[in-house]
């Protein structure tokens, strides 16, 4: 995901700003992966980024920014070129996603004030760039 909110900062490992300092950089444009599945909460038939239970320790990445949900603030800065976007996202082991497909979306999130009701929901979808989700993109293209 590519997104930006100057609401608060989720990327504390990160100066995207180059400010000096790692907090509020949320009004710069950043990355983010996120684990997403359903919950009516959200929506009827709407996702949302995973919760993390309380008390589960779920495998998480080094650059996990601490939230109680499934997302990582990797620090890979988005390039925009017209009407093009690109992240160059590194892997010590190409083998491991080399099949991985992905299409782009334009969405909507809603931030919760309560941590799990649920946090991070995706709330409208407005643009799908292959059309129909059929996955069009793939690694190294």
């Amino acid at each position: 995901a590519v997104t930006i909110h100057p609401d608060f900062d989720d990327t504390p490992l990160f100066d995207e700003t180059g400010s000096g300092t790692t907090d509020g950089d949320g009004g710069a444009w950043h990355s983010h992966w996120v684990v997403l599945g359903p919950d009516e909460a959200c929506g009827p038939g709407a996702l949302k980024v995973i919760d993390i239970p309380e008390g589960a320790s779920p495998a998480l990445p080094l650059t996990w920014p601490g939230l109680p949900i499934l997302i990582d603030s990797p620090g890979w800065s988005p390039v925009f070129a017209g009407p093009k976007l690109s992240v160059t996202v590194p892997f010590a082991d190409i083998g491991a996603v080399e099949a991985a497909r992905f299409d782009g979306v334009t969405a909507a999130l809603r931030v919760n004030v309560n941590v799990h009701a649920p946090l991070l929901c995706v709330t409208d979808v407005f643009d799908v760039a292959s059309g129909d989700l059929s996955l069009p993109g793939r690694v190294g293209e």
